[in-house]
């Protein structure tokens, strides 16, 4: 069973499914729904499309480089059926996507520590700015507010240690 990769957003293709378009010069495009023949044929780029593979990657929301996808690239040299090649293969696929999903998945956690350092940054912005507004009136002092401040941020560190 040969699975085919959608010429438009890169999503597998599987045998009976899609829609497959000849072009005059015999290239051969391969789409996986009438969603990415219609893209194709009202010619527009997968990369601004952001439902897209092409798009996830040019954003830097997927991994792009990585040695594990080059494993994936389609060989088209037959070889002479060996049953321990064959076990060996399955093997090496099985511990490739162990390793692809483990680097997905610090890549993500990578993304979402920058966002909560961002997010962090914003909040000790806006707590400086409307200090007014959480200081009691009896505490006046310069001191006071600066305390607090150092309170707050102790309390984002010891969150940022949790998680």
């Amino acid at each position: 069973m040969r699975l085919e990769k959608c010429y438009f957003c890169s999503s597998t293709v599987y045998p009976g499914h899609g829609i497959q378009f000849v072009r005059n010069d015999c290239k051969i495009f391969k789409f996986c729904r009438s969603k990415c023949h219609k893209a194709f044929k009202k010619k527009r780029n997968p990369r601004k499309s952001r439902w897209t593979k092409a798009f996830r990657k040019a954003a830097g929301k997927d991994l792009a480089v990585d040695p594990s996808f080059e494993f994936e690239k389609r060989r088209n040299v037959p070889v002479k059926y060996n049953r321990e090649l064959w076990t060996n293969t399955v093997k090496a696929m099985q511990r490739i996507t162990e390793i692809k999903t483990r680097r997905q998945n610090q890549f993500i956690l990578n993304r979402l520590k920058k966002g909560k350092e961002l997010r962090k940054e914003a909040d000790l912005k806006e707590v400086e700015k409307n200090i007014h507004l959480i200081k009691s009136p009896a505490a006046r002092s310069v001191k006071m507010e600066k305390k607090l401040v150092q309170v707050i941020e102790e309390d984002d560190a010891e969150k940022m240690e949790e998680v």
